[in-house]
């Protein structure tokens, strides 16, 4: 079983930085791809970076492409996400996500396991 918990979101000003945690409780964490998804209120989830099992490939949504950066420590059962330059638009509850399919996908409905979100605010 999966269990992710996100941490490290909070109140930033526009050119800030912040980096997302997400811990998984059980050791089957390898075995997943690993996604941060992210919701405006009233806007669907939108994907926004994942990464895959082991050999540590990424890919991004064009709109925070070099601005975030996902990666992932297996031995602590835990993914970040590094989030630079921020802008107000980023504003959002940012979720984690693990999927068992292959290859990396950034469709939400292929992910098995959700965290419960962490809100990230920036102001202008």
């Amino acid at each position: 079983q999966v269990q992710l918990v996100e941490s490290g979101g909070g109140l930033v000003q526009a050119g800030d930085s912040l980096r997302l945690s997400c811990a998984d409780s059980g050791r089957a964490f390898s075995s997943y791809g690993m996604g941060w998804f992210r919701q405006a209120p009233g806007k669907e989830r939108t994907f926004i970076a994942a990464i895959s099992r082991s050999e540590g490939k990424t890919t991004y949504a064009d709109s925070v492409k070099g601005r975030f950066t996902i990666a992932r420590d297996n031995a602590k059962y835990t993914v970040y996400l590094q989030m630079n330059s921020l802008r107000p638009e980023d504003t959002a509850v940012y979720y984690c996500a693990a999927t068992s399919r292959v290859p990396l996908t950034t469709m939400a409905d292929r992910y098995d396991y959700w965290g419960q979100g962490t809100q990230v605010t920036v102001s202008s």
